[in-house]
């Protein structure tokens, strides 16, 4: 069976509003680097093509998207305020929420072991994936289209947020600063993959307070995601001064 017949990538389809003219960009789309696919009209070599090349254009579209959305949608705001809500719209958590509206955890092509793992329910997986999909509807269907797919799934989440949200290292530091008077610090822990997509542990510390670290795809992101770990430890905790604030923090990240 061809891909032009795949009843399952015409589901997909009628699921995302988009019919493509060259479904080899939808099965790019949904395709893990763990799994192995062959091209379609061929007979021979498998082909190990993944979403990867197209995740990072669909991250520059949709950006470029989101952006304008809000400098519509808030003509009052400074661009701090813009570039905080540009940031948990365009955050892992919630493309990943996008992708399980559209239930594409179904859809990935991954290998045995990485689906036995959960990565269909991988919130890194299921991001990436969403963004490789906007590039290769921009590509097939030009960048109108592209922008209309990201309208429908994102205006409600756009309206949602009537405060500019605020992310979790931000949040540590007022915390410290306010009740220590102190920094939070970061260190990177150890750096591990290729030099062109590395993994980085950071861990962050406040003085009196413990440490705590976690793993990002960019120094950025794992200080963000150590910051948050810490929040929510202290929140347990029941830290002076955190409440519910740290997991308000951490949804907004």
């Amino acid at each position: 069976m061809t891909q032009r017949q795949s009843p399952r990538l015409d589901q997909l389809e009628s699921l995302l509003g988009v019919r493509f003219t060259d479904r080899e960009l939808l099965a790019q789309a949904l395709t893990h680097s763990s799994a192995k696919r062959k091209r379609a009209g061929t007979t021979g070599a498998s082909c190990a093509e993944s979403y990867e090349r197209l995740e990072f254009l669909g991250d520059r579209v949709l950006g470029l998207t989101i952006a304008g959305m809000l400098y519509q949608a808030y003509p009052k705001e400074n661009e701090g305020h813009l570039s905080k809500r540009l940031a948990l719209l365009v955050s892992k958590p919630m493309l990943a929420e996008v992708a399980r509206e559209l239930e594409l955890g179904s859809y990935i092509m991954l290998s045995h072991s990485e689906r036995e793992n959960g990565g269909a329910q991988n919130d890194g997986i299921l991001s990436d994936v969403v963004e490789a999909l906007i590039a290769a509807v921009y590509l097939d269907q030009g960048l109108e289209k592209a922008q209309t797919f990201i309208e429908k799934h994102w205006r409600k989440r756009l309206k949602a947020e009537l405060k500019p949200p605020q992310d979790a290292k931000t949040r540590l530091q007022e915390w410290s600063q306010g009740l220590l008077k102190v920094l939070p610090t970061y260190r990177i822990a150890s750096q591990s993959g290729p030099s062109h997509k590395p993994d980085f542990v950071i861990e962050v510390e406040v003085e009196g307070y413990g440490a705590a670290s976690a793993k990002g795809a960019s120094k950025r992101e794992g200080e963000r995601l150590a910051a948050q770990a810490l929040l929510d430890r202290l929140a347990q905790e029941g830290a002076p001064g955190m409440g519910n604030s740290a997991r308000l923090a951490g949804e907004q990240s």
